[in-house]
C-alpha cells in the first residue's frame, strides 16, 4: 500500500506542515479541466507555476484556475514572463514580486515569481522558475534566482521550478548545493516529470532551504484523486509535489 501523503497543519510549537506544489501547465494548453482535479487533488498550500498564461486574457486565465482549484491568484504570469503562484486562503500574503531576468538576444525572456508568506507563526519565502534551454543561460540564470532568494529577506524559503535539465545538470547541481532537492532527500510517488505521456527525466523540481523538513516530495501518481489518465492529459510535464515543515520564525 502506498505510503499516505502528510497532510497540511498547524503544529503546537509554531511550525507549519506545508504543500508545495510545481507544475508546468503549458499555458492551459491541454486539457483545463484535468490539470485543476489534480491540482484539487493534491491540495497545494502554495502552487507553483511554470508556463503559465502570458499573453491574451492571461488575468482571467490564472483567475478561472485558481478559482477551479480553491486557490487564490498571488502573482505571476505575464509580468514574470510565465512563472506564477498560486496559495490556498490558509496563507498570508506579505509581499510579492515579479523579477525579469536580463535577455539574452534571440532566446526567450525568462523571469521568477517570487513572494513572501505566513502560515502562522512560520514565514516563508517563495520563488517559481523557469530555466532557459541552453546550458550556459540555465547556470547564470540559476544563480541570479539564488541572489534573488536571499534579497527575500526570510530565513526559510521553497523553490519550485521546470529547470529543464536533471540533477547532473550544472544548473540543478548549483542549485541543490545550496538548497535541499526534495525528491533526493524525502523521495515519495514517482520521479520522472518529462514528458507526461512516458517520463524519463526529472527536470522539475521543488526545493528548500536547510532549515526546512522535507518529509515528502515526488509526482502525485499515488495520490487519492490522481489519474494516470489526466496527468497525460493536463499537460506535457508531470507535477512535484512536497511536504514540507516550516519552522515557526522568531
Amino acid at each position: 500500500m502506498p505510503t499516505p501523503f502528510p497532510n497540511s497543519q498547524t503544529e503546537s510549537d509554531g511550525s507549519a506542515v506545508i504543500r508545495a506544489l510545481s507544475y508546468n501547465i503549458r499555458s492551459l494548453r491541454d486539457d483545463p479541466e484535468a490539470l485543476a482535479r489534480i491540482i484539487d487533488a493534491c491540495a497545494p498550500d502554495v502552487l507553483l507555476l511554470q508556463e503559465a498564461p502570458r499573453f491574451f486574457r492571461w488575468r482571467k486565465k490564472l483567475a478561472r484556475l485558481a478559482k477551479a482549484t480553491n486557490l487564490v491568484y498571488l502573482t505571476g504570469g505575464a509580468p514574470a514572463a510565465g512563472p506564477a503562484i498560486l496559495c490556498s486562503l490558509r496563507a498570508t500574503v506579505e509581499n510579492t514580486e515579479d523579477v525579469l531576468l536580463p535577455l539574452t538576444p534571440g532566446r526567450h525572456r525568462r523571469g521568477l515569481a517570487t513572494a513572501v508568506v505566513r502560515f502562522g507563526r512560520a514565514r516563508l519565502g517563495l520563488v517559481s522558475c523557469h530555466l532557459g534551454l541552453q546550458k550556459d543561460e540555465r547556470q547564470a540564470q540559476s544563480g541570479l534566482l539564488l541572489d534573488r532568494l536571499g534579497a527575500l529577506g526570510v530565513e526559510h524559503a521553497v523553490v519550485g521550478g521546470d529547470l529543464n535539465e536533471g540533477p547532473a545538470g550544472p544548473a540543478f547541481t548549483l542549485l541543490a548545493d545550496v538548497l535541499q532537492d526534495g525528491a533526493a532527500i524525502a523521495p515519495w510517488g514517482g520521479t520522472d516529470t518529462f514528458p507526461a505521456t512516458g517520463p524519463a527525466r526529472r527536470i522539475d523540481a521543488v526545493l528548500a532551504t536547510k532549515g526546512i523538513e522535507v518529509l515528502a516530495c515526488g509526482v502525485p501518481t499515488d495520490l487519492p484523486g490522481v489519474t494516470g489518465s489526466d496527468l497525460r492529459a493536463a499537460t506535457d510535464h508531470l507535477p512535484v509535489l512536497a511536504a514540507l515543515r516550516i519552522p515557526a520564525s522568531a
